[in-house]
């Protein structure tokens, strides 16, 4: 079995103390079937520190009300807490302007939003969107939705056995009819990290947009949307640490002026007759009714508290216990790893010769371990390894080489109890 490089002891990042940032997370202390709660399914979502929990429960306690254009206290009381989540997402992915942070549901609302608004005016007959191997389905089915739309056609990027992107195979399939290029950044089902920079580099330098999904990345890698210099950049907030239901569309504003609004309501508009509607200006124009204002409070409190831990402290971290969990698997017979890339983020992507991930899965829960099983909404990704499924499991700031201890415990339950 071809491994990533494994470091066989885990090093405690100087100055980061996980146990203390551990009693931040209250739904950590539980007790699942009678074990500990190991917690190993954060590239589904993260769990919610007590700064997120308390900045939603303040708004619903003490200003509920329904933000702009409101003259009372509340309303411009909520405004005010909105709008600054809005400026702590321009500094956390250092755009140059809130005006180019738009709010949406999630990264999956924010690329249909793209897709429609942007791909629709730009995208015709026999014009082509270049994505990788590797894309989860959001980043597939809405330019697919596109294709059939437009009478487009998706062309695909491959990756070899280590689950990274042939970056040669891509550049040949940038030509004159690329009118768009979607790329992960980090991947779910793998944890490869793709080598964006010089991805939108080279679809920039033809003159083809560049839309990254950064749901996997934020969590773990610093992101500076400037330095990258792609078109958009969009995460979801559940994924680092924040509410369900929040997300951020980064977009260069010139772009987000010229597009037509996604979705038609209260907010998004200026003036409003029967004859015509005006739209208002950015961002407002992309967010049309009253939108999860807890939630975007929330998530502004989310991008404090990783801001505050550190997002190369926990990147340092996290690598560390990626080490630890890979050479603790390679110990393990009939275990295979889906995803050995040199550069990686924090998930670990198995196999287990003669059990079904499924099965994994549930033996590992009754012993307190939580992962994910099944395709990850990354089937193409399955196809390629030819694998049904993989046992994930993935790991956040919070997680301790005692929790990947747990986990390597409870898989060797599993082939026990199976007899593999």
């Amino acid at each position: 079995m071809k491994m990533a490089e494994p470091v066989p002891l885990h090093k405690p990042v100087p100055g980061f103390d996980v146990y203390r940032l551990r009693e931040d997370f209250p739904i950590l202390r539980q007790r699942v079937h009678g074990k500990p709660l190991v917690y190993l399914d954060n590239a589904a979502t993260s769990q919610k520190p007590l700064a997120v929990i308390e900045a939603e429960d303040r708004y619903y306690r003490e200003y509920n009300s329904n933000i702009h254009r409101g003259v009372h206290t509340l309303s411009q009381q909520a405004t005010d807490a909105y709008e600054q989540a809005r400026a702590k997402a321009a500094r956390f992915l250092n755009a140059r302007s809130p005006k180019e942070i738009v709010f949406v549901r999630g990264a999956t609302e924010a690329i249909n939003l793209v897709a429609a608004a942007f791909g629709r005016a730009r995208v015709k007959e026999g014009d082509e969107i270049v994505l990788t191997a590797m894309e989860h389905h959001s980043n597939i089915v809405p330019w697919q939705m596109l294709c059939e739309q437009t009478g487009a056609r998706l062309r695909v990027a491959s990756i070899n056995d280590d689950g990274e992107l042939l970056f040669e195979e891509y550049k040949k399939l940038i030509g004159p009819r690329t009118k768009m290029v979607a790329v992960v950044h980090v991947s779910n089902a793998l944890g490869s990290i793709n080598p964006v920079k010089e991805i939108v580099r080279y679809a920039r330098e033809r003159e083809v947009p560049v839309l990254v999904d950064g749901a996997q990345a934020v969590p773990h890698v610093k992101v500076d949307v400037q330095d990258l210099d792609c078109d958009f950049y969009v995460f979801s907030g559940h994924k680092i640490y924040g509410p369900t239901g929040s997300g951020v569309l980064y977009g260069r504003e010139a772009l987000l002026k010229a597009m037509p609004p996604y979705q038609g309501g209260g907010d998004m508009i200026l003036t409003v007759s029967f004859e015509k509607t005006t739209y208002n200006e950015l961002p407002y124009k992309f967010e049309a009714g009253t939108p999860n204002i807890a939630g975007g409070i929330g998530l502004g409190a989310a991008l404090d508290y990783v801001t505050a831990a550190g997002l190369d402290a926990i990147a340092a971290h996290e690598h560390e216990l990626l080490a630890y969990a890979t050479a603790a698997v390679s110990e393990v017979s009939g275990l295979r790893l889906i995803g050995t890339a040199k550069e990686k983020a924090s998930i670990l992507s198995f196999v287990m010769e003669g059990v079904h991930p499924h099965d994994i899965g549930t033996i590992l829960d009754h012993e307190g371990v939580a992962i994910r099983t099944g395709h990850h909404c990354a089937m193409p990704v399955m196809d390629r390894f030819h694998v049904p499924a993989t046992a994930r499991a993935s790991f956040a700031l919070y997680n301790t080489k005692e929790d990947v201890d747990a986990l390597m415990a409870a898989v060797r339950t599993a082939k026990e109890v199976f007899g593999v």
